[in-house]
């Protein structure tokens, strides 16, 4: 895979994605959309995949939307962001859709549909000097990325709509006091060991399970109490039948600590 917006790897079970443009502040752009969806895809299709680690290189994880690029040709402008949209939120819903969970790194400016990333990664950490950045109607955009999708499901509705529509900036205690990340860490070193740490965490539970319990979280808002209660149902009866949970269950009522390999 040739990638310039990003570098890719797969280790021990771990898919580790980087934001690599630091001198360009790992702008959101269209080469930025079309690398994503290709990551994404490559780690839908990964089955050995059990976590993912999204980071960033520089002195800040992003600074959004590419501003030059969206003034090169007014005319072309609307073309361009359903260009951008259309590969880019193919990479969000791959991402998403992953048993794996998605564990981001977070820190320096984090603006505009990188703050969508931080809301709809799994778990999210951060250093105390981020700082979050709504952006899009600050330039006369409205929201994309899932912005509108995951933000008011961490924050709630009406603080997302504050922070969108006012332009709102918040520190990581505000991010952390919100609901919009899970931890907050010194400094940049803390950060990379606490990720890793987590992440390396993650990787070593129970996939399967983990993948159930983020589509149930996903659609429960949307469901009715009866359709829930069936779909988890039926997720948990889907649990059983991995090596996994009964493998498991046998370790438990034994007294012993299970270990899980994600099947």
């Amino acid at each position: 895979m040739d990638l310039q917006a990003f570098e890719f790897q797969i280790a021990d079970s771990i898919a580790t994605i980087t934001l690599n443009q630091p001198d360009r502040g790992n702008p959101i752009d269209e080469g930025f959309c079309r690398e994503l969806k290709e990551i994404a895809n490559t780690c839908d299709e990964s089955a050995s995949i059990r976590a993912v680690l999204i980071q960033a290189r520089g002195k800040n994880f992003s600074v959004g939307g590419d501003l030059k690029s969206f003034t090169r040709d007014r005319e072309q402008l609307p073309l361009l962001t359903k260009t951008m949209t259309a590969d880019l939120n193919a990479g969000v819903t791959r991402l998403a859709r992953l048993d794996a969970p998605v564990i981001i790194a977070l820190h320096g400016l984090v603006t505009g549909g990188a703050v969508a990333f931080a809301a709809g990664a799994d778990f999210a950490i951060a250093t105390a000097d981020a700082r979050f950045y709504a952006a899009f109607t600050g330039i006369g955009f409205s929201c994309d990325c899932g912005t509108s999708y995951y933000l008011p499901r961490r924050v709630g509705s009406r603080r997302a709509l504050d922070f969108l529509i006012r332009n709102r900036q918040w520190s990581a205690q505000n991010a952390l006091d919100y609901g919009l990340i899970n931890d907050i860490v010194a400094d940049e070193a803390a950060l990379r060991e606490h990720a890793a740490a987590l992440t390396q965490s993650l990787a070593q539970g129970p996939t399967r399970a983990f993948g159930e319990v983020k589509r149930l979280l996903q659609s429960s808002a949307t469901q009715t109490l009866e359709t829930q209660l069936e779909d988890e149902a039926r997720a948990i009866a889907r649990c059983t039948r991995t090596a996994d949970a009964w493998n498991a269950l046998n370790v438990v009522l034994a007294k012993q600590k299970p270990s899980f390999q994600g099947i």
